[in-house]
């Protein structure tokens, strides 16, 4: 057995919940914070179509900054990257959060739709 080291957990948060406020234009993650139902923080988005196709474009990443550094952001994308693939769903970012993370965690490229 080689030495590796475990893959680092992408959620980090297994209560936290993906909401999509499709009137807002935003995912929304929430957590039971002592006891009570949490927001979080959200990524905004804007459906466009690229190639014919509809594409999420995911325009930026907001996480409350009380839950900052504490691995939220990290829950929120995950949780919406794993929803928009399991729809079927392609999406674009033009959020530095988002870009940041899909270097981390390539398997998502593939749902990524690209700008021409």
């Amino acid at each position: 057995m080689g030495k590796h080291a475990a893959p680092e957990q992408k959620n980090v948060h297994p209560s936290a919940e993906l909401v999509i406020d499709s009137d807002r234009r935003r995912a929304e993650l929430w957590d039971e914070i002592g006891g009570k139902r949490t927001f979080i923080g959200f990524v905004g988005y804007a459906e466009e179509t690229i190639g014919g196709q509809p594409v999420w474009l995911l325009m930026h990443t907001i996480v409350s900054e009380r839950f900052g550094r504490q691995g939220y952001a990290r829950a929120l994308v995950t949780l919406l990257l794993d929803r928009l693939a399991a729809e079927g769903k392609r999406f674009t970012s033009e959020c530095t959060y988002i870009d940041h993370y899909l270097a981390r965690y390539q398997e998502y490229r593939k749902h990524q739709a690209l700008l021409a």
